[in-house]
C-alpha cells in the first residue's frame, strides 16, 4: 500500500501553483498535488485524517461544493436528533464581582 494519495479535488491540476507545474521546456503542465499519508495525525492509531485526501483546504471546500449533494446521500439526515440534558439554575454568591452576585444563571449538563 502506498504513503501517498493524490488530491481527491477534481479541479486540484488546474489551480496555477508553482508546486503544481511539473515538466521540462515546452512540454510543462500542472498536476494533482501528491499528499503524505498521516502527514497530521498526531497519534500513533494511524486512523484516517480528512488531510490524507486533500491537500489543502481551498481543495477540500472546492470538492464539498461540487459534491455536497453526493455527500449528504450517503448518510441522510431525516429527523433531528436530541440529547436529553439537566438544567439546574443557581445564584451567583460573594466570590463573583458584586454586580454578578444575586443573579441567576443556568447550568446545562447531560443528563
Amino acid at each position: 500500500m502506498s504513503d501517498y494519495n493524490w488530491c481527491h479535488n477534481p479541479s486540484c491540476h488546474t489551480i496555477e501553483t508553482q508546486s503544481r507545474v511539473r515538466g521540462t521546456g515546452d512540454n510543462k503542465v500542472l498536476r494533482t498535488m501528491k499528499i503524505k499519508q498521516g502527514r497530521y495525525n498526531y497519534s500513533n492509531d494511524n486512523n484516517p485524517n480528512i488531510w490524507d485526501y486533500f491537500c489543502n483546504q481551498n481543495c477540500l471546500h472546492q470538492f464539498l461544493y461540487k459534491f455536497a449533494q453526493e455527500v449528504s446521500n450517503i448518510a441522510p439526515v431525516r429527523e433531528p436528533k436530541e440529547t436529553p440534558i439537566k438544567v439546574e439554575v443557581g445564584t451567583y454568591d460573594n466570590t463573583y464581582p458584586s454586580y454578578y452576585e444575586g443573579r441567576k444563571y443556568k447550568k446545562i449538563s447531560l443528563k
